[in-house]
C-alpha cells in the first residue's frame, strides 16, 4: 500500500492506496508547531484506523509547500512508518516537462496536480486549485505545464477582511440567500463565494484564449465542489487530483 501525503499551508491532505485504488483519505489542518513525534503519532493513527500496519506499506510520497515542515514529516515517516518518503522535488521523475522559466518556483503540488491531468484527462486543460492561494495551471495539448495565475484564497480573503476591518465580522463561507446582501453577513458572503466565481469564469476565459477552444477546466481542494456549484465552467472536480499525482509520479520513480 503507498500512503500519499500533500502538506499544504492550511490542509494535510493524505490517502491511502491499494495499488490504484484510493482506499482511504484524510483532510485535516495543518499545524506548523506539530513536533516530528506528533506528526509521526498521527499518520500511524490514521493507519491503524484504517486497518493497517506500517508493515503493509510499499512507499511513502510526498508534495509539501511548507519547507519548515517538511523535515518534520520526512522524520515522522521514517521514524514511525519505516519508510524513507519521496519527496517530489528536483531530480525526481514526474513524465511531463515544466515550461516554467524556473521550474523549482513551481509547488510540487501544482506540479502533482499537472501529472494527474495529463494522465486522466489530456491537454490543454486549466486546473483550479482551490487552497491556501487560488491557483490556476495551464497544461498544454502536448501535455507540457506552461505556467498559470497565482491569487489568495477564499478563506484567506475572509480572514484579511475580518482582521482588517474593524466592524466586518468572520462569516462561514455560504451560499447566501441572493446576490445582494440584506445584512452584512451575507454581503460578505456574496461578495466572497459569487465574487470568486466570477473570477474563476474570468480566468478560464482568458485561459481559454491562450490553450484553445478544446482546453478542459479541473477543478481540485478543498472549496472545488462549493465553487463549481454556482457556476457551469467547471468541467471536472477531483477533490483528490494531487494524491492522484503523487500515486502517478510514485510509480514513475519506483519502476525507474
Amino acid at each position: 500500500m503507498l500512503l500519499t501525503i500533500d502538506l499544504g499551508n492550511t490542509n494535510l491532505t493524505i490517502g491511502l492506496y491499494d495499488g490504484k485504488e484510493l482506499h482511504h483519505h484524510w483532510r485535516l489542518a495543518t499545524d506548523h508547531n506539530r513536533m516530528p513525534d506528533e506528526y509521526g503519532l498521527q499518520l500511524l493513527g490514521l493507519l491503524q484506523n484504517a486497518g493497517h500496519q506500517p508493515a503493509d506499506l510499499t512507499g511513502v510520497a510526498l508534495a509539501s509547500v511548507v519547507p519548515p515542515l517538511t523535515g518534520r514529516v520526512q522524520q515522522a515517516c521514517r521514524e514511525y512508518l519505516h519508510q524513507e518518503a519521496l519527496v517530489v522535488d528536483t531530480g525526481v521523475k514526474t513524465g511531463i516537462r515544466i515550461r516554467y522559466e524556473d521550474p523549482r518556483q513551481v509547488g510540487a503540488d501544482r506540479v502533482c496536480d499537472a501529472v494527474a491531468v495529463v494522465r486522466l484527462y489530456g491537454g490543454p486543460a486549466c486546473v483550479v486549485d482551490f487552497g491556501t492561494a487560488t491557483t490556476f495551471n495551464a497544461i498544454t495539448k502536448e501535455g507540457d505545464y506552461l505556467g498559470g495565475a497565482i491569487t489568495a484564497g477564499v478563506n484567506l480573503a475572509a480572514e484579511a477582511l475580518f482582521a482588517r476591518a474593524a466592524k466586518l465580522p468572520r462569516v462561514d463561507l455560504q451560499r447566501p440567500p441572493s446576490v445582494i446582501g440584506r445584512n452584512t453577513n451575507h454581503a460578505i458572503q456574496s461578495g466572497l463565494l459569487f465574487g470568486y466565481v466570477s473570477m474563476v469564469e474570468g480566468m478560464v476565459a482568458r485561459f481559454r484564449r491562450e490553450l484553445g477552444p478544446e482546453m478542459k477546466v479541473i477543478a481540485t481542494g478543498g472549496l472545488a465542489e462549493t465553487i463549481a456549484k454556482e457556476t457551469d465552467v467547471i468541467e471536472i472536480i477531483s477533490p483528490w487530483l494531487t494524491l492522484e499525482g503523487l500515486r502517478l509520479i510514485w510509480e514513475l520513480n519506483k519502476n525507474g
